[in-house]
């Protein structure tokens, strides 16, 4: 059973196409619909309305009603997806009922499956989002939970997106050479702060952003105009999918050319942003100040930049937001100003991003409208549109079946140790870098 969409069409639009028709979004629907017809989302274990149980699976990419499997010999607490009782059987994530509250489902096999229908990778009892969470904060500190519970519910967001872009997404159980691990830490009474970072596959986040005063007060001191827990997300995993699609690729001429060259000293032009701030010009240049600190910063933060384009145009999509009568206060972009105007689908992109223009300028009105800041702070220079389309056009050609992965990460030529169980005490970090 797919997803229900809402109608991207206004019914009585006088042959105008909506917004929602030329968004051309880049992933999936983000509206999902009980069997009883009433709206649910991506958090959602069971329907309010109708008590369906509910769960997030991959293979429909979204979250569905589910029902109990009753094929020939189901097992107890089995499930398929509703209106399919025979097929696919799943289980629920056995971190549902704790604080994390996941609400995906895991396969359970079955003779006569496909054998790519497997649990192989995964944490026992677990679901692929959850086994990609390699340490959890402590859980005897009794606000740790609900750091938890945000923490995760952030990341099922951002992995439901990155299987929707069909980027690779493998633990380190199946692959302890490029699998993703999250490391969820808190800082530890006399020990060092920790910062949240990438290093070879491995992501530690501070648990303390969690926390929204927290997060705001960090925000103000740095001077951002914006800073959320899904942000820090798809920052840091920009770093992994560059060690993983870019730096072996032959996208690295094309990374330079835009970005600057890496091999210019890492820690020293973080010292460097830090000390002095950035340049006066960066907005001419860069979607935002702390890109400008160094080439690797200014591809995570343009990659989280295009992330949360991709996911909040396919939400728009998904519920057909109309926003063709809007005012524009900036210009429209056009193919000039595209990286390669002469690519196949620089078209379709250009579509994308000046429909992202127009939702963006009806998004901050309406936050006006509410007295709340600009729902989006941001204003894209033509530098930071051609990065753009450069990180556009990287994962277009993943989705298509793009190159495998590196034998070995760039950095290292030491295998790094198998990830321990879920929930074990914090430990220090692996040598992160600073945060964006």
């Amino acid at each position: 059973m797919e997803p229900a969409t809402a109608d991207p069409t206004p019914a009585d639009d006088g042959g105008a196409s909506s917004l929602a028709a030329e968004l051309k979004a880049p992933t999936v629907t983000r509206a999902y619909q009980c069997q009883c017809g009433r709206p649910v989302f991506l958090h959602n274990s069971r329907c309010l309305a109708c008590q369906t149980p509910l769960g997030y699976v991959i293979e429909q990419l979204g979250v569905v009603p589910l029902a109990p499997a009753t094929h020939e010999g189901a097992e107890p607490d089995t499930f398929a997806v509703f209106g399919d009782a025979g097929g696919r059987a799943y289980r629920c994530c056995a971190n549902l009922m704790t604080p994390a509250a996941c609400n995906w489902m895991v396969p359970a096999p079955r003779a006569g499956d496909d054998p790519s229908f497997n649990t192989d990778g995964l944490v026992p009892g677990m679901c692929l989002a959850c086994s990609v969470t390699r340490t959890i904060p402590d859980l005897s500190i009794e606000v740790n939970g609900e750091l938890w519970r945000k923490l995760e519910l952030a990341k099922r967001r951002l992995i439901s997106q990155l299987l929707a872009l069909k980027l690779p997404v493998a633990t380190r159980l199946s692959d302890p050479e490029h699998g993703l691990a999250f490391d969820f830490l808190g800082n530890l009474p006399g020990g060092p702060h920790v910062m949240t970072g990438h290093q070879m596959g491995v992501i530690t986040l501070n648990a303390e952003e969690a926390e929204d005063a927290v997060r705001e007060r960090i925000r103000a001191e740095m001077r951002e105009p914006y800073r959320t827990l899904v942000g820090h997300f798809r920052h840091e995993i920009g770093h992994y999918y560059w060690d993983l699609l870019v730096h072996p690729a032959p996208w690295l001429e094309g990374f330079r050319e835009l970005f600057g060259d890496e091999r210019a000293d890492y820690a020293a032009a973080l010292q460097n942003h830090y000390n002095n701030g950035p340049p006066a010009d960066w907005a001419n240049h860069h979607v935002t100040s702390y890109a400008s600190a160094h080439p690797w910063e200014d591809w995570a933060e343009t990659w989280a930049h295009y992330l949360h384009m991709a996911d909040t145009a396919d939400t728009a999509k998904s519920f057909g937001v109309d926003a063709q009568n809007v005012e524009l206060t900036s210009d429209l972009f056009e193919l000039s100003d595209l990286w390669q105007p002469e690519h196949p689908e620089a078209s379709e992109f250009l579509d994308f991003l000046n429909g992202w223009v127009r939702l963006t300028n009806v998004l901050n009105e309406l936050s006006r409208s509410m007295g709340q800041p600009d729902f989006y702070p941001f204003v894209l220079p033509r530098e930071a549109v051609r990065k753009l389309q450069f990180i556009h056009e990287v994962i277009a050609q993943q989705r298509k079946g793009g190159a495998a992965p590196p034998a070995v990460m760039p950095g290292t030529d030491e295998e790094p140790p198998p990830a321990p169980e879920p929930e074990v005490a914090p430990q220090e970090p692996p040598s992160p870098s600073p945060p964006a």
